[in-house]
């Protein structure tokens, strides 16, 4: 990433960051907009917000729309991303909600993916042990997506067909559709929810490759609680389906543990172990997305080093080595810990 320019995006009007390919560290005070900034990176890279629930949540307030825009160099070969997101009016026109350009031509969400790799790691990460299935599904999917276009199509293909499917077992428990109007969503959640269930099978095998090969990880195991779909499996849960209005088999309901040994350590783990099974996650997703793309991954760390003990910071501070890292922090004594920086003080803007 070589610079970010920021147009009536959360709480910049118009801001222009140029970044290094070392460490390049965002200082300021909470409330500076240091993981706003975070967040533009990532729509560039994903093309989506790891916080926001609603796109209008990104846009300036009092703004039609919002622009984010950066430039991506690999090589010496530069491609100038672009996202704009609004509120679905623009001069009282109903538009999409987000649109993305790549050197200036209209794409897909799907064509911006792998173009800039990228790993987030926050303090609310250590959710992705103890907290719900959908946070691990998502880590999941976000890893996955940045290396294989054939998984993004499977996967919002299957979530499209999830949804139509669902109103259906809805109408038909209201009577108002019979159970023939499942059968064509029916084999689009089987065809695709393979896909993204195999994919899912790989990468945890990958990731536990990774954990094998490690002095600090190789006590660790990502088991994938896999909730297979078939024709048999549908069928099973019919009635049940129609009686709770939803789908009740599928990668919907996939969910994973990581364990040390035979310790689930979303029960029994420590809040230390939890957090230090997230860096190794985060540490495996790194090398996933590495071995996939063949070209380093960007790595934004969002305040974490107060979460961290001194083993954790100094693997956190090995990976970092020939990587661009941007960091947030508002604690001057983190900056003590690296040789050279790109400092950024938000607290001068």
């Amino acid at each position: 990433m070589r610079n970010l320019s920021l147009s009536d995006f959360r709480n910049y009007d118009n801001k222009e960051f140029v970044f290094e390919n070392g460490v390049n560290v965002i200082f300021g005070e909470n409330a500076r907009g240091k993981t706003n900034l975070l967040e533009a990176i990532n729509l560039i890279g994903l093309g989506e917000s790891f916080r926001a629930k609603l796109t209008d949540e990104m846009v300036r307030f009092d703004k039609e729309y919002g622009k984010v825009s950066g430039n991506v160099v690999w090589d010496d070969d530069g491609q100038q991303i672009e996202v704009i997101v609004n509120k679905g009016m623009i001069m009282g026109k109903t538009v999409n909600k987000r649109k993305y350009l790549i050197d200036g031509v209209s794409k897909r969400k799907t064509e911006l993916l792998g173009i800039l790799p990228l790993v987030l790691f926050r303090p609310e990460d250590v959710e992705l042990i103890s907290g719900s299935p959908d946070l691990r599904r998502k880590f999941l999917d976000r890893m996955i997506v940045q290396t294989n276009v054939e998984y993004a199509h499977s996967l919002q293909t299957y979530e499209q067909a999830l949804r139509r499917r669902n109103k259906l077992l809805v109408a038909i428990r209201e009577g108002q559709a019979t159970r023939y109007s499942l059968a064509f969503w029916d084999g689009l959640l089987i065809k695709h929810g393979i896909v993204v269930q195999d994919m899912r099978t790989k990468a945890i095998d990958y990731i536990n490759e990774i954990f094998e090969k490690s002095d600090l990880f190789k006590k660790l195991k990502v088991s994938y609680d896999r909730s297979s779909i078939s024709e048999s499996r549908l069928l099973q849960y019919k009635e049940a389906e129609v009686s709770v209005g939803y789908t009740l088999v599928g990668p919907h309901k996939d969910d994973f543990v990581v364990k040390e040994k035979d310790r689930d350590l979303a029960v029994y783990g420590s809040r230390g172990e939890q957090r230090m099974a997230v860096l190794a996650l985060k540490m495996g997703e790194i090398y996933f997305l590495e071995g996939k793309n063949n070209k380093k991954t960007l790595l934004l760390l969002d305040d974490i080093f107060s979460e961290l003990d001194d083993n954790h910071k100094q693997e956190v501070l090995r990976v970092m080595m020939g990587r661009q890292v941007i960091v947030t922090t508002a604690d001057e004594d983190d900056l003590k810990m690296f040789e050279k920086v790109n400092k950024i003080d938000l607290t001068l803007s």
